[in-house]
C-alpha cells in the first residue's frame, strides 16, 4: 500500500510517501511544500495546490493521511492553516485519492505506543521504523512521515467523505 502522509500548514506542507506491506515501512520520497512569508495568501494556496498536485500525480499513493487541526490560542493562523490544508484535500479528492484523518495523540500512539510522547521521541522513533540515517528535516516532514506510518498501522482513521 502506497501512503501519503501530509502534516498540513500555509508556510511550510510537511509530506511523506511511504510504500507498507503489512510488516514493514519504505520510504518511497519525503519532503516539504514551502511558500514565501511574503507572498500573497491567495498566491501560497496556489503554489500548494499546484505542487500537492505534482506530488500525487508523481507518486500515485493509494490513500493520504493527514492530520487533523487543533486551534490553539491563535485563530487567525489556524484559519490559514485550514485554508491550506483545504486546498490539499481539494488535490487529493480530485485525484481521486481516499482521506483519513488523524488526531496528534492517534499518531504518537501509534508510532511511539504512548499517546503522550513528546515531539522528539515520535521524530526517532519515525527514523528508526523507516530505516533513516537522519530524521528528517525540516520538522513538518518527519510529521508527515509519522502521520503516514500511523495510517499503514491503523485501519481506524476517520475518512473523510469525498465520495469515493
Amino acid at each position: 500500500m502506497r501512503i501519503l502522509g501530509i502534516d498540513p500548514g500555509y508556510a511550510i506542507v510537511g509530506f511523506g510517501v511511504v510504500e507498507y506491506d503489512g510488516y514493514k515501512f519504505v520510504p518511497v520520497h519525503f519532503g516539504a511544500i514551502t511558500t514565501p512569508a511574503g507572498m500573497d495568501f491567495p498566491l501560497r494556496l496556489k503554489t500548494i495546490y499546484d505542487d500537492m498536485n505534482t506530488v500525487l500525480t508523481t507518486f500515485k499513493p493509494e490513500s493520504m493521511a493527514i492530520e487533523k487541526l487543533f486551534f490553539n490560542t491563535n485563530q487567525k493562523t489556524g484559519i490559514d492553516v485550514a485554508q491550506a490544508r483545504g486546498v490539499t484535500v481539494l488535490a487529493a479528492v480530485n485525484s481521486g485519492v481516499p482521506i483519513f484523518e488523524y488526531t496528534p495523540l492517534q499518531v504518537k500512539q501509534s508510532v511511539v505506543g504512548y499517546g503522550r510522547a513528546e515531539k522528539p521521541q515520535v521524530m526517532e522513533m519515525t527514523r528508526k521504523i523507516l530505516g533513516l540515517a537522519e530524521i528528517p528535516k525540516p520538522d513538518d516532514t518527519a510529521d508527515a512521515l509519522a502521520i503516514a506510518i500511523c495510517h499503514g498501522h491503523s485501519s481506524g482513521g476517520i475518512r473523510v467523505k469525498n465520495g469515493l
